[in-house]
């Protein structure tokens, strides 16, 4: 079985597999939550090798405490799965016992990682292909998603009022972000030299269609081992760093809100605990007491 993006065909396909994948569809929900859900509903029915339709409550509780004790997946991944699985079964399959029957997990609270300025700089330095240089620079200059990213086209570019318009922003919510200056002059070098035609970052392999996810990703993380950075290097770590950095320059939450395409400000605002700049700004209240100086030979006196 395979879904074609391209074609919206689908070939080799089970008809509760079509059916959920329409149902995905017709509630406008991205390419990328439905190839997520289809996968992992995939997934489902292959590790009980049977139809999802032919399962019930007892099984999805098996299967999430598998993922969960068997492969120690993160809260965030039985999050998706279990989303999934509700899709299927309340939306497709029409079944309403869903959320009674399987708690909801409770979502462990992460900062995001932050990759210093300079850090950033020597990746760019070590990255001699220009066309991976400029996708990292556009990472890090417009804090885009790697799916935003990917489908950047040239007319998404707006020289004259020095914006990108992102059109395929999570949950399809389109924004308009600032051009940097300086990518400016770096995006005309690379399509000098790569000459694009549609999309900004096209695909050597497949004529016609942007690069995809997982390509910017392996740069990234190649891109990372050659500067020698420790941490896993990734396309959200370059997001991160773009936040909080702005916010460390001064950027309000607000701004960086729209910047980020985040729909709840509450996301933005995990930012403020990564930001060790303004963490080492607060003055703490016990620095404006005025105290006697501490005397040794008293130690004890109070007791």
């Amino acid at each position: 079985m395979r879904y074609t993006n391209e074609r919206k065909e689908f070939v080799g396909m089970t008809p509760l597999r079509k059916q959920m994948i329409e149902e995905l569809q017709l509630r406008n929900l991205s390419e990328t939550t439905i190839h997520t859900y289809v996968h992992a509903v995939e997934r489902y029915a292959k590790h009980f090798n049977t139809s999802p339709a032919k399962l019930g409550p007892e099984q999805v509780r098996e299967y999430l405490l598998y993922l969960l004790n068997n492969h120690h997946v993160s809260s965030s991944t039985i999050q998706v799965n279990r989303g999934a699985l509700k899709f299927l079964y309340v939306k497709t399959l029409k079944q309403r016992w869903f959320d009674d029957e399987i708690p909801y997990p409770k979502k462990q609270v992460r900062l995001p990682d932050v990759i210093r300025a300079d850090d950033i700089a020597r990746i760019l330095d070590r990255t001699s292909n220009l066309k991976h240089w400029t996708i990292i620079a556009t990472l890090y200059a417009t804090a885009l998603r790697v799916h935003e990213c990917s489908l950047l086209q040239i007319a998404d570019i707006d020289h004259k009022d020095m914006i990108i318009r992102v059109r395929h922003g999570k949950g399809r919510v389109p924004r308009n972000i600032p051009l940097s200056e300086a990518l400016q002059k770096r995006l005309a070098i690379y399509c000098q030299r790569y000459r694009p035609t549609t999309w900004l970052f096209p695909s050597s392999m497949r004529a016609g269609r942007p690069l995809d996810d997982h390509t910017i990703r392996h740069a990234c993380r190649n891109a990372g081992k050659r500067a020698g950075i420790q941490q896993p290097v990734h396309p959200h770590l370059f997001r991160h760093a773009c936040a909080t950095h702005m916010l460390e320059a001064g950027a309000d939450l607000r701004t960086i809100q729209h910047l980020l395409g985040h729909a709840d400000i509450r996301t933005t605002a995990r930012y403020l605990h990564v930001s060790m700049r303004l963490i080492q700004a607060i003055r703490s209240p016990f620095d404006a007491l005025t105290l006697q100086p501490i005397d040794l030979s008293k130690e004890g006196e109070d007791d």
